[in-house]
């Protein structure tokens, strides 16, 4: 391992500043005929909620271009199969396993977070907050940095370890959110999001989704990506994680360049299962060519 890739968010240290997001990496028992897994800083599991969710109908992911379009719905089996079944399987891990909470009340994320956190080998907690909340006409939590005060609040008294809270670009001023964040209590922010989008197919004269609209994710999205990291890294003091459509060593460097501690790759693990595992032996050799003792010394620098 090479330890000028060495970072920390909150409490927790990560062998490198390569995550996964939420969503493409299952609970990452699926990747490992890949690769050994245990060479990211830190995998994040799949949504979950507090009881078990279907998800949307079908269809519920489309191609775009330069991207990808999904309206999944945050299928799960809910946090007790996952304290049951999952975390059994996964615990010893030699990486970071970040549970992504996920809720439609301030008592669903509230009581998901009190049952992970008993879990010793779980870290932290992502904190989804673009889920709608339910009690408030469908708005999500994530879109009003009174909402997102409050429901950070509530999670950061039940919760004792690392609090990562996802925010979405989807708001007027992402910077105002993240400070709302920060002032609640989160250790460390992840952005973006997925981006609100619609496609639709000319012929059938109908949307490709069942849903009609989705969350864009893909190469397409880094360049907005890129925006709220660095605008975020300037408003807060606490580390960003920063994603969107991040498919190699060069784009994840782009976000470390702009104020981000760590990283996560999402929707190029649908494309390249190895991506991830190529952009931690690519950074190493990018410090190599730079003559750099640290990933640090690039974090921020425009």
């Amino acid at each position: 391992m090479d330890k000028r890739l060495n970072v920390s968010i909150g409490s927790m240290s990560l062998k490198n500043p390569v995550m996964t997001a939420s969503g493409t990496f299952g609970y990452g028992e699926e990747f490992m005929d890949f690769y050994d897994i245990s060479l990211l800083g830190g995998i994040v599991v799949k949504g979950t909620t507090g009881s078990l969710r279907e998800g949307n109908p079908a269809p519920r992911m489309a191609e775009t271009a330069s991207g990808m379009l999904n309206a999944v719905g945050l299928q799960n089996k809910g946090v007790g199969y996952f304290c049951d079944e999952i975390y059994p399987r996964i615990k010893n891990f030699d990486t970071n396993i970040i549970v992504n909470v996920s809720g439609s009340s301030i008592e669903e994320y509230v009581d998901v977070a009190q049952q992970i956190n008993s879990l010793d080998n779980i870290p932290a907690i992502e904190l989804n907050i673009s889920c709608p909340n339910v009690k408030q006409g469908g708005m999500s939590f994530g879109t009003s940095a009174k909402a997102a005060f409050e429901v950070i609040a509530k999670v950061r008294e039940a919760y004792s370890k690392t609090l990562i809270v996802k925010l979405t670009p989807n708001v007027t001023s992402i910077a105002e959110i993240a400070k709302a964040a920060e002032d609640a209590g989160a250790d460390s922010l992840s952005l973006i999001n997925t981006l609100l989008g619609m496609a639709v197919d000319s012929e059938k004269r109908k949307p490709l989704l069942s849903t009609i609209t989705g969350g864009l994710s893909g190469a397409c999205v880094k360049p907005v990506a890129l925006r709220c990291v660095w605008q975020v890294a300037k408003a807060v003091n606490i580390p960003v994680v920063g994603l969107g459509g991040i498919y190699n060593a060069a784009d994840a460097i782009e976000f470390i360049l702009v104020g981000a501690t760590a990283v996560q790759v999402g929707t190029a693990n649908f494309i390249n299962p190895y991506v991830c595992k190529q952009i931690v032996e690519a950074m190493s050799e990018y410090l190599d060519r730079h003559n750099l003792s640290s990933i640090s010394e690039i974090r921020g620098v425009i």
